[in-house]
This record gives structure tokens, C-alpha cells and sequence, in this order.
């Protein structure tokens, strides 16, 4: 192993974990998830089915209150400890580089990807939640644990159909979204009052989280498409994209339905993620 190599694990190894990250990941998970769970399975619909968000909606209508919460639990548990691993991991990757004088940006771009690919071992829950979501499984998993204990007999691969395009997704957008959220702030850290900060952190936020998951959309279509499998062969991504492609009458816009309410549910999730763990990580600190 080289000096550098040495010094780099010395340094982390000897240097404690910053848990303030983890918890303010965290904190501002749940947050969100609880505030824009029942757009995120509008959205989820729209992307299932190929349909416009009259016909999405309609359909959560008609199943009623009782079920527009389901599936809650496993992008609950997914989300929290996703973000907690998001900035937390990326934390502890980016500061022994930069103290190592790897470039600022370098070192952003490396702790995100490797954020983003941590991230992505808590794919399981993922795959949950969109089993759950679908009302064509409805009657086969009644709720998240039966769901998981129902998938063991298709193998452990099974909880991880669909990972390439997530980690295809993951890594490059968290590396996206810490170059341009620490520039964000640092242009907004001494604005006062506090609400004009607040609000600053908000839409700053929310347009980061449109621009990257519209520019990602394509890979969530190929997960979903892929994920609504329950055993059989796993299929090659660009062999699913093709797939779908086909199905919606080979028009590229087909891909993209969904996208206006995953626009606004981003606009909203991010936002209020961004705002969420600025105001934690001051209390935490």
C-alpha cells in the first residue's frame, strides 16, 4: 500500500465518526417521507401504468384512505437510513480527502458516488415499496413484512431486481446534488432573517431536486418497470427501456409520464429536505 494510501486510512481510522451528519440525514428523512408520501405513490402510478395524473388519481380515490399510505413503512425505514448513510458516508469520505489535498470538487464528486453506491444496499426496501404500491399485488402481499418473508422463496436476488439502474441513478445524482447544494450555500449562509434563509435553503433545494430527478427520470421508469416482476429471469436495463419504449406507443414523451408530478413532488421533497436538515444540523451542532 502506498504512503498516501496509508496516511489516508490512518487519518480516517484515527479520526472519529461524525454521527451529527448521520442523525441530521436522518431527522430530515423523515420529514419528508411523511410529508409527500401520498405523491410520491400519485407519481408511482402514473409511471406503473403509462397513464395521465387524472387516471392515477382516480385510481387512489376509488381504493380509499386506507390505502394511500401503504407501502409507507419500507420507504420510511429505506429513506431515513438512506439519507443518514447520504451525508454521513459522503462527510466521511470528502474530509480525509480534502485534508489529504485532493481537489475540493474531486473530493465531492468521489463522496458522492461512494454515498450513492452505499445507499444502494438498502435496495430491499425499495423493492418493497413498489410491490406494495401496486394494486395488482394487493391480495398477494398484505403488508411490508409479509411482503418480505413472501419474496425469500425466489432467492436473494430477488430483493435486488432492478439494482442496476438504481446504481446507475444513485451515485451520479448524489454527486450532482453536493457540488450544487455547497454552492447553494455558500451564498446563502449569512442572509438574514432567518425566514429568508429558510426560504432560500427551501427553493434552493427543491430546484436541485427537480433538475437531477427529471434528468434521472428515464432510469426510475426502467427500475419500476423491472421491479413489477416477481420471479423469473432478470432482464438486461436498455432490453427493459426498449421494452417500455414499445409498449407506450414508441414516443419518447410516453417515457416520461409522471414526470410534471414527479417535478412537483421533488420541488416539495427536496425542499423540504434541504430546509429540514439545515435546521437539525443546527440544533445537532
Amino acid at each position: 500500500m502506498s504512503s498516501t494510501a496509508t496516511k489516508y486510512f490512518s487519518a480516517t481510522t484515527a479520526t472519529n465518526i461524525n454521527w451529527q451528519e448521520f442523525v441530521c440525514g436522518w431527522g430530515a428523512a423523515v420529514i419528508n417521507v411523511s410529508v409527500t408520501y401520498p405523491i410520491n405513490k400519485l407519481i408511482f402510478r402514473q409511471i406503473l401504468h403509462g397513464i395521465h395524473i387524472k387516471s392515477a388519481f382516480a385510481q387512489l380515490h376509488k381504493e380509499g384512505m386506507y390505502y394511500l399510505y401503504r407501502g409507507i413503512l419500507p420507504p420510511l425505514c429505506q429513506k431515513s437510513i438512506s439519507l443518514s448513510l447520504m451525508f454521513g458516508v459522503y462527510e466521511e469520505v470528502r474530509k480525509p480527502l480534502v485534508q489529504h489535498n485532493v481537489n475540493t470538487s474531486l473530493a465531492k464528486v468521489i463522496g458522492g458516488l461512494v454515498s450513492g453506491t452505499t445507499e444502494a444496499t438498502l435496495m430491499p426496501f425499495e423493492r418493497i415499496q413498489t410491490l406494495l404500491a401496486n394494486a395488482e399485488y394487493h391480495k398477494q402481499f398484505k403488508n411490508t413484512a409479509h411482503a418480505f418473508v413472501a419474496l425469500r422463496q425466489y432467492g436473494f436476488a430477488e430483493y435486488y431486481r432492478g439494482l442496476t439502474p438504481v446504481l446507475l441513478r444513485n451515485g451520479p445524482a448524489n454527486a450532482c446534488f453536493f457540488l450544487l447544494r455547497e454552492e447553494l450555500q455558500e451564498h446563502i449562509t449569512h442572509l438574514e432573517p432567518e425566514l429568508l434563509k429558510t426560504s432560500a435553503e427551501f427553493f434552493g433545494g427543491a430546484v436541485i431536486g427537480v433538475v437531477l430527478s427529471t434528468f434521472f427520470y428515464p432510469l426510475n421508469v426502467i427500475k419500476i418497470a423491472m421491479q413489477n416482476k416477481v420471479g423469473g429471469d432478470f432482464h438486461n436495463p436498455w432490453i427493459v427501456l426498449v421494452r417500455v419504449y414499445k409498449e407506450r406507443g414508441c414516443k419518447v414523451r410516453n417515457i416520461y409520464h409522471g414526470v410534471q408530478m414527479n417535478c412537483t413532488r421533488a420541488f416539495v421533497s427536496w425542499g423540504v429536505m434541504n430546509a429540514a436538515y439545515e435546521h437539525i444540523k443546527a440544533i445537532v451542532y
